[in-house]
Parts: C-alpha cells; structure tokens; sequence
C-alpha cells in the first residue's frame, strides 16, 4: 500500500474511535436518564370512588393521566404551602 492510502485508513479508523466514543458517551447518558426516571418514589392510594371521579374528569379536561394528575395536583399543594 501506499503512504496516501496508509494514510487515510489511519485517518478513517481515527474516526471510527471518535464516533464509538461518542455512541459509547450517548448510551451512558441516556442511561442516566432512565436511571433517574425509575428513581421516582411509588406509593398506594386509597380514594373514594367519588373523588377517584371527579379526579379522573378533572384529569381528562388537561389531557394528562389520572396519575399525572394526582403528582400534579400534589406539586401545586407543595408549592403553595412554601409559599406561606
């Protein structure tokens, strides 16, 4: 092989360990993020069918889950007892 061709395959392969870093990087780093969302907290509830309801509709007007409802709804009230 010549030194031009030599040359570029080194150049090339240089690259390619760039690129596999960097996928090596991305995976470590998406899974980061699913680590931290696996970390969030579970817990049991007990409502009334009635409040179940009235949750479930509000849930349904902003277009979120029942459970995202309930940690939204548990936000606002954290927010707003700091606040006093």
């Amino acid at each position: 092989m010549t030194d031009s061709i030599k040359e570029k395959e080194e150049h090339l392969q240089e690259r390619l360990d760039r690129i596999k870093a960097l996928e090596d990087e991305i995976k470590k780093r998406e899974k980061a993020l699913k680590d931290k969302e696996k970390s969030r907290k579970q817990m049991i509830l007990r409502l009334s069918p009635s409040l179940w309801s009235e949750i479930a509709a509000w849930a349904e007007e902003d277009f979120r889950s029942i459970n995202s409802q309930v940690e939204y709804l548990l936000n606002e009230c954290v927010k707003a007892r700091k606040k006093k």
